[in-house]
């Protein structure tokens, strides 16, 4: 080989290896094509089987994005937050400071919350003049929806800055994904039943789950499901447990291995 032909090849070994050392950069990938495969091929089938869906579907579609958006940045504002102090590299800093994890999970809870706040109630106010949808005519129910969304949203957050303390900027990815590993089958544009027998007892195991069922029944039936809100309360509390004791146990290995001071990939 020539030597301009070893220089590019030496680049693109050098990406190989990144990648073969790297199950998220392998995962993410793949990732993206299937997500679009399943979500829209259940609410394809979900569309031929339910005509009597099309004269409402744009109040409830418009509704489940905005609801999943409180899903996805609750989640997204707490990790990111926590990603900006990896990239500047001040974890060493904050960890030597008085500030327990504990204190820093609560910070991060807080901050996410107005993130969320910040990137969804714009979009709410907007969907009234463009589509004629107030959300905000679900009232009560929309609240029980938002805080629930942001629980969950809360406890995924917590797991995933936990890898990233653990397996540093090479999990960066799952930041951007993780959330959305869930949503083909949460049921967010289409009920539950659309889903394989199979997969349901796996779905009914979300939290958004509940939330997005409970949605659908508030805007067709008229009727607020205690029962689903019920359900969505009690896994978000097993959820958000878990979240914060598995953010804690990988935050006690990266202390004990010293990686608090080696984020890199």
């Amino acid at each position: 080989m020539t030597g301009s032909t070893q220089r590019i090849w030496g680049m693109v070994l050098r990406n190989l290896y990144l990648l073969r050392s790297s199950w998220p950069r392998l995962f993410e990938l793949a990732y993206w094509p299937t997500f679009s495969l399943l979500i829209w091929g259940f609410l394809s089938q979900f569309l031929m089987t339910n005509s009597s869906y099309i004269a409402q579907a744009a109040g409830v579609l418009i509704s489940a994005v905005l609801l999943w958006d409180v899903l996805f940045r609750s989640n997204l504002g707490l990790a990111i937050t926590f990603l900006e102090e990896m990239w500047s590299r001040n974890l060493g800093q904050l960890f030597i400071s008085p500030l327990r994890p504990l204190e820093l999970v609560a910070a991060l809870m807080v901050i996410s919350f107005l993130r969320t706040l910040i990137s969804v109630v714009p979009a709410a106010l907007l969907a009234m003049p463009l589509f004629g949808v107030w959300v905000f005519d679900l009232g009560f129910a929309l609240a029980a929806f938002f805080f629930n969304l942001m629980v969950m949203g809360w406890a995924v957050g917590l797991f995933v800055t936990g890898l990233l303390l653990r397996m540093g900027l090479g999990a960066e990815g799952i930041v951007w994904t993780g959330i959305f590993l869930i949503a083909p089958i949460t049921g967010i544009y289409y009920p539950i039943s659309v889903l394989p027998e199979w997969l349901q007892p796996l779905a009914w195991s979300f939290p958004s789950t509940y939330v997005f069922e409970g949605m659908r029944a508030v805007m067709f039936d008229h009727v607020f499901r205690w029962d689903l809100m019920m359900g969505a309360v009690l896994l978000n509390i097993v959820y958000l447990i878990a979240g914060a004791v598995s953010f804690l146990i990988f935050y006690r290995i990266a202390r004990v291995r010293g990686l608090l001071l080696q984020q890199g990939d």
